[in-house]
Formats: C-alpha cells, structure tokens, sequence
C-alpha cells in the first residue's frame, strides 16, 4: 500500500509533477482529470466510449448509490464493477457533499448525520463507519471519509466546528478501513483537508490529515463560489502543507483554468460534473475558449466543433450538424457533446504530462490559458 504510488518526473520550474498509481483495476498515470459517474456511469456515454477514448479511472457518488438501488444490490453484482461493466478503476466520494446541499433535512450529530432522503424523504443515518463500509461493498478502489462540508464565506467558529468534526470522523474512517483491509479489501482511504478560506485552519486541517498516514489526501471545499485568485491562493497555501510523497486529489475543479492551477501546485487528481453537464447545455470546449453551441453563427459553419481536436466527434460532425441536434433536442446531442468534452480534457492531460516530463509545463500553461482564457492564467 505504501508504494502504489510512485513519482516520475518533477517539473523543474513549478510544483507540477507526473507519476502512477497502481490501483486494483489497473495503473492510473498522474496528473489525472477524473470523469463523473453519479449513478455509477458517466451521464450519456457507455463505459465503451470511455474506455475508447483512454480514461482508466471514473467516479461514482455513494450518497446516490446508497440511496438507490443499494449497497446490497451492488454487492450482489460484484461491487461496482460487475454491476456496471466497467473494469477500470471507480473513485466514490462519501456522500458528504450531498447529505449536506441536496437533502431535505440534515443534522449532524457526533456519530454522524441524520438526513431525509431527496428521492422519498425516508429517514436516513450515516457514520464514518458506515460510509467506510459501504463503500466496500462497492468495491471502491480509492474511497473518501465522510466529512462536513461548509460554504464560501461562512464564519470561523462555524468552519472549526466543522473541522473539528471533520478531522475526528477521519480516524474513526481510518480504523474502519483498516479492519476492512485486513478483511481483504483492495481500496484506499483518502481523508479530507478542510478548513474552509481561513489558513490557520487549512494548517490545522493538512498537518493533522498528513498524520493519519492514509495512502492519499483529498482537498476539499475548493471551487464552491469562490473568486478564482481566492481559489488559487488557498490551494496553493494548502497543497504546499502535504507530504509530497503522497498523491493530491481536489476535489470538483473541471475547467482548464483551475485543472491547470491544480497541476502548477503539485496536485495529482481532479474531478468534475461540468465537462459533461455543460456538454449536454451545448457548451464545447475548443483550444479558442468555450463555445455555445446553439448560437445563429454555427448554423451554417460545416466545420469541426474544434479544428485542432482529433476526436471522433471533431472528426466526423460539424457544427451545423451539432447545433442541429441540440435545436432538436436530439439525445444524440447529449452523446456528441459529453464525448468531445471529455476527449478534450483526456488529450489535455496527456499534453500536461508530457510537458511536466519535459520541464515545459508553466509555458504549456501560459500558452495554453492565453487561447482558452485570453489570459496567462489570472481571471
């Protein structure tokens, strides 16, 4: 366990790194932008399409799987994996993110929280234990603790009560995922830094997560509303406080302009519902910024989504044409969108690591940032 992850290059001129992790489905090359699979499949697309277009590593949500249909009915399958065909690797966050902004009723309680179902309001507990063992039964290969999520701008009493909670769910977390391995599970623990926008509890929250001496670390509360140079200083404060053997994930970032600040700072793992979400709003990605889809201009433009992407999309639909299906209201829309977004950003990550490996990776960013953004990088 304590050398699945192996550091291969460190880019000389900033934090940025390459490395692998050797995961029970396979090995996951470093830096890596993670797909969203809420119900346990990435939203329009088969996992025949991941596959082809290289992703080795998805996420599905434990809240919603809890939910429905089942830890019991997953297990039933093979875990994740049998349940979905997806032979590949599965990250599943602890639900904590959506105990807290999606139910109808909350509250947390030392053992844990008690909330209301958002799909029949039935009554519902979960613990950090009980987390750890549901996501067991998925057969998670990567797994999150349950943590207290809070919001951009909420005072300090209220993020260090939410830390402090935090940080005592992560040993009970902990001690539950090491009987599960010692019962044979494969999958990792990842604990969380919180801390919300106030550095003394970041310090608080990295110093104390780094001891716990788990596989990996998760940063969370990032990218929840806050101005992209807030974002950037606290990442950058708080990624410098982790063990650098250890791999980084943040958690929610899914733009190029945050994906690339996340790698600048030495962080390994990133994941986000946009790519496809904004996808499916007929917002695509090009190397020249984002475009929308459904405008006028597009109607008779008989080119690729984005001249310089080779994806099958771009290879063998126009813009006319997608602008069609999204007029439409096509399904196929959905298809074509959420293919290329996540093509985009796979091809994207293959030119990070290969920049990091050559030393190149702050002009890559820079150059790459003053086409997307028409910036260097600075919103």
């Amino acid at each position: 366990m304590s050398n699945f992850f192996t550091i291969l290059h460190e880019d000389t001129q900033s934090a940025a790194r390459t490395g692998v992790m050797q995961l029970p489905h396979g090995a996951v090359e470093t830096p890596v932008f993670m797909p969203v699979g809420t119900h346990a499949t990435v939203k329009a697309l088969t996992k025949d399409m991941l596959h082809e277009i290289g992703f080795s590593i998805i996420l599905a949500n434990t809240y919603h799987l809890y939910l429905r249909p089942g830890a019991d009915i997953i297990e039933a399958a093979g875990g994740l994996h049998g349940f979905s065909g997806w032979n590949k690797n599965f990250l599943t966050d602890s639900g904590g993110f959506q105990v807290f902004s999606l139910a109808l009723f909350r509250k947390i309680y030392e053992d844990g929280v008690r909330f209301k179902s958002h799909i029949d309001g039935s009554a519902h507990m979960l613990t950090p234990e009980s987390v750890v063992d549901v996501q067991a039964r998925f057969n998670s290969d990567i797994q999150m603790q349950l943590d207290v999520c809070t919001g951009y701008g909420v005072e300090h009493k209220q993020a260090k009560q939410a830390l402090d909670t935090t940080s005592r769910w992560a040993v009970r977390a902990a001690e539950a995922w090491r009987q599960k391995r010692a019962d044979g599970y494969q999958g990792l623990l990842f604990p969380i830094v919180q801390g919300n926008f106030y550095t003394d509890l970041r310090k608080e929250s990295a110093e104390f997560v780094s001891s716990l001496d788990t596989p990996g670390i998760a940063i969370g509360g990032l990218s929840v509303g806050e101005p992209f140079s807030v974002y950037a200083d606290m990442l950058a404060y708080t990624a410098a406080l982790l063990p650098k053997t250890k791999p980084r994930y943040v958690m929610g970032i899914g733009t190029p302009d945050f994906i690339l600040e996340a790698v600048a700072n030495g962080v390994d793992m990133f994941d986000c519902v946009l790519p496809t979400r904004n996808g499916r709003n007929g917002s695509y990605f090009t190397r020249s910024g984002t475009i929308n889809i459904k405008k006028e201009q597009y109607a008779r433009d008989f080119g690729p989504a984005d001249p310089e992407c080779g994806c099958k999309v771009c290879r063998e639909y126009s813009r006319a044409y997608l602008r069609h299906l999204f007029k439409e209201q096509e399904i196929l829309s959905s298809v074509l969108a959420s293919y290329h977004n996540l093509a985009f950003l796979y091809t994207m990550m293959q030119e990070v690591r290969q920049a990091i490996a050559e030393n190149r990776f702050s002009e890559y960013k820079e150059r790459f940032l003053s086409r997307f953004t028409g910036t260097s990088g600075n919103k």
